[in-house]
């Protein structure tokens, strides 16, 4: 089959790969008709080479048709359509039980102390073959994959795999009160989302902040009150601009959509290259220990929240090192949530929204279609924001 491979920073290629194969009994084979390209994949493009090998298969947002089902996957069968989620999980275990597939003691990464395993996400999270490819081994095929209906486009139900419970549970975390405010830093594909949920949620007042022109009119366009971050001398003026706009408190809630890559800290950003142009034997230990994060966009969430205010943090981080203001944290009295999407305890919620009226705007949410032929291409227009991609959807 045909895949997309890391090769090394920057580096992506489309590369025949072994076709995947039953292994286990709760294994099944699906063929992919669609694949996402995720802001997190451009992590392991830029930042978190250290822990990728080459030849590694990217790729975790897909959806597809079933070619092969083992004997201990009881509700899929041939033929059957079917979205999986990032995460591999088992269903049955206490934390999956608990609504935390994300920490699935089935597939959890004990040896790199990690949660539970995802596609295509670096050997942090089991090294699985991903899913930018034109087949896909899928683990724990009896809980994962989840069922849709033929008939509308991929692009109605292909966000489940990621982008929509990220921004649901991102928006649940946040905790935005009945007609409340809640502000929105950094309006890529799970930022953008999140704005669209918080409002069918109930939001009253929904702030929008980014610095990409295409990204801040599509957001304008559904109603977000949109502030360009070029248009002020540092983030204290936007935060002041914001605080006025609620009765001089800050929103009830702040998503932090952004991550690892934001701008500024100049000294952040040379120790996430210099992590990334040590030998391979020396970056990976060299990342565990040192690696630091750009806070630029964390900073600006815990001044702009008001006081009581929650936290909710959707972007990546990976730092081991980074300094927090705790005294501000501790004064303020903030409450954070954060962490991977538990992608099968929202997706029953979600579904009721994926329907003909579209509510969220799914489907006309992609800005780029392209063969995954052109994968090399894309990552580069992706992670350069160029000819106005915001998300970009691979066809094998």
């Amino acid at each position: 089959m045909k895949a997309v491979t890391w090769q090394g920073k920057r580096d992506v290629r489309v590369e025949d790969a072994p076709d995947p194969r039953i292994q286990k009994p709760t294994d099944a084979v699906i063929r992919i008709t669609s694949t996402g390209l995720c802001g997190s994949d451009l992590h392991l493009y830029e930042v978190l080479t250290p822990f990728m090998t080459p030849g590694d298969i990217l790729g975790h947002e897909p959806m597809g048709i079933v070619e092969e089902v083992g004997a201990g996957v009881p509700d899929l069968a041939v033929g059957d359509r079917v979205v999986v989620p990032f995460q591999i999980a088992c269903g049955d275990c206490w934390m999956c039980l608990t609504g935390l597939p994300t920490q699935c003691e089935t597939t959890q990464v004990t040896g790199e102390g990690m949660g539970a395993a995802l596609f295509g996400y670096t050997r942090l999270y089991g090294a699985v073959p991903g899913a930018q490819a034109e087949y896909l081994r899928v683990p724990q095929a009896q809980f994962g994959p989840i069922k849709v209906p033929d008939g509308p486009p991929d692009d109605r139900f292909v966000y489940l795999s990621d982008v929509l419970p990220t921004a649901w549970q991102a928006v649940s975390y946040a905790g935005v009160p009945e007609g409340g405010s809640v502000a929105v830093l950094g309006l890529g594909p799970i930022g953008d989302m999140a704005c669209r949920v918080a409002q069918v949620r109930g939001a009253g007042r929904v702030f929008g902040v980014d610095l990409v022109t295409e990204r801040l009119r599509r957001a304008r366009a559904r109603g977000v009150e949109t502030y360009d971050l070029r248009d002020f001398d540092d983030e204290k003026e936007l935060v002041s601009a914001i605080r006025d706009e609620t009765d001089g408190r800050g929103p009830d809630a702040v998503i932090d959509a952004v991550g690892t890559e934001a701008h500024g800290s100049a000294a952040a950003r040379l120790a996430q290259q210099a992590s990334a142009l040590l030998p391979r034997r020396l970056s990976g230990p060299f990342a565990e220990r040192f690696s630091v994060d750009r806070l630029a966009a964390l900073h600006t969430a815990i001044d702009l929240v008001r006081r009581g205010g929650t936290l909710s943090l959707v972007g990546v981080y990976g730092g081991t090192a980074d300094p927090l203001p705790l005294l501000t944290l501790f004064d303020k009295q903030i409450q954070i949530r954060m962490g991977q999407a538990n992608v099968r305890r929202w997706s029953d919620e979600i579904l009721p929204y994926l329907t003909d009226e579209d509510p969220l705007g799914v489907d006309d949410f992609a800005t780029h279609r392209v063969p995954l032929a052109e994968a090399p291409r894309a990552y580069e227009m992706f992670q350069k924001k160029r000819d106005g991609a915001v998300k970009v959807l691979m066809t094998p």
